[in-house]
């Protein structure tokens, strides 16, 4: 069935092994990740080179390493059955990581840290966040965990083995167990060290309890020797990771240097020689040639000295001319100022427009100064009117007696 626990455990988190779960955990990961067929799938479709089985514990290039998290983790959320946009690498860092760590607390992840931990692309948490999408791929894919199942022994049907036939094949092993081990200093365990380890018990115990006599004929007890005699060869395959093998590696560049060395310490002394008479030689023409510079390097130092001086005095004049060039160009700009004044006024003198304009200033004074007499002309008119209308209506109130009129 599928595992649902870690494939390892650490209760106590400041033991000395708890900085080497990430280790197992990656490598765990690396596995399922395998099961999920990446290789044939992520890897061409996103062009990212094979993922090593430490490359989410040390951080060596964020970027790169936070971009192939996004894309692992995306294309494991698309194998669980949703739908997930692959991340650009122009894509919000913290919108993607947001909808990683929802896509966890949907399928009832505990999420215990903060996004930004994730923003390395490296760590115990990004392996965690990976390998909880891997454990969800595979549970939608129906992958169960099966047990090694250890096939039973074969019986042995070999025929029985004589005493002297025994010892004849035990002493043929021996020696080509020997022939193997010549070259290794290791020690063999001899059927008589046996002996004298455990002393007589051991040649009571090897004593049967009846004398065991052979009923196989001679002849094919001698076919079925040759038969088996080639399978009884014992052959030891070396390990390329076996301290043994490094070992001899290095006693042998140990004597290969030895013996190199001589040859390569008489020519590294030779050119050590050329090269310090070289030196010598070099040391003798730098004197030399200083020497014969002395007076020339003084008298350069000379003019050096002439040269800054006349730069210092040609920087003090220029500093005047620059100074009498401003004043220069300021009065030019008042010259050409009171130039302008004098044509504009001369121009304004020659020109008939403004005794034109006064004139018709004058005419329209004139016109308004009529329109004005003709109404104050009419309003008189109108005041003289409503006197003599109030006069005689005074007099007709006058002779009327008490008041009354007479019609």
């Amino acid at each position: 069935m599928f595992r649902d626990t870690p494939k390892i455990v650490i209760e106590d988190g400041s033991s000395p092994s708890a900085s080497y779960v990430m280790y197992v955990r990656m490598e765990d990961l690396l596995e399922k990740l395998k099961l999920l067929n990446y290789d044939a799938e992520f890897l061409p479709e996103f062009k990212i080179k094979a993922v090593n089985r430490n490359y989410f514990v040390t951080q060596t290039n964020p970027g790169e390493q936070f971009y192939t998290f996004t894309s692992l983790a995306a294309w494991l959320i698309r194998k669980a059955g949703k739908n997930f946009e692959p991340p650009q690498e122009s894509d919000d860092p913290n919108s993607t990581i947001a909808l990683i760590l929802d896509y966890l607390r949907e399928i009832n992840v505990p999420i215990e840290f903060p996004p930004n931990k994730l923003k390395q692309g490296s760590g115990d948490h990004a392996i965690y966040v990976l390998d909880n999408l891997a454990d969800e791929a595979l549970k939608v894919l129906k992958f169960q965990w099966r047990k090694v199942e250890i096939p039973p022994d074969e019986p042995n049907n070999e025929p029985e083995i004589e005493d002297d036939d025994a010892e004849l094949i035990l002493e043929k092993v021996e020696e080509e167990m020997m022939a193997e081990y010549d070259d290794e200093e290791e020690d063999i365990l001899h059927v008589d060290d046996i002996t004298k380890l455990y002393g007589q018990n051991f040649n009571d115990l090897m004593k049967p309890d009846e004398i065991l006599e052979s009923k196989t004929n001679r002849e094919e007890w001698q076919l079925e020797l040759e038969r088996v005699l080639p399978q009884l060869k014992v052959t030891v395959k070396t390990d390329s990771r076996d301290w043994r093998s490094h070992i001899d590696q290095m006693q042998q560049l140990r004597t290969n240097i030895a013996s190199n060395l001589t040859g390569t310490k008489g020519q590294l002394d030779k050119l050590h020689g050329e090269l310090s008479n070289t030196l010598d030689k070099i040391r003798t023409r730098e004197s030399y040639l200083n020497r014969q510079l002395e007076p020339i390097l003084k008298e350069y130092q000379i003019l050096q000295e002439e040269l800054s001086k006349v730069k210092e005095q040609y920087r003090d004049v220029s500093g005047g001319v620059t100074e009498r060039t401003r004043i220069f160009n300021k009065l030019s700009e008042e010259l050409e100022h009171v130039k302008k004044e004098m044509d504009e006024r001369g121009s304004s003198m020659t020109d008939g427009t403004p005794l034109i304009n006064i004139k018709k200033t004058i005419t329209k004074m004139k016109n308004e100064i009529s329109e004005m007499n003709v109404r104050i002309g009419v309003l008189e008119y109108s005041l003289m009117c409503a006197r003599i209308r109030d006069r005689t209506q005074m007099q007709e109130d006058m002779n009327t007696p008490n008041g009354i009129a007479i019609t």
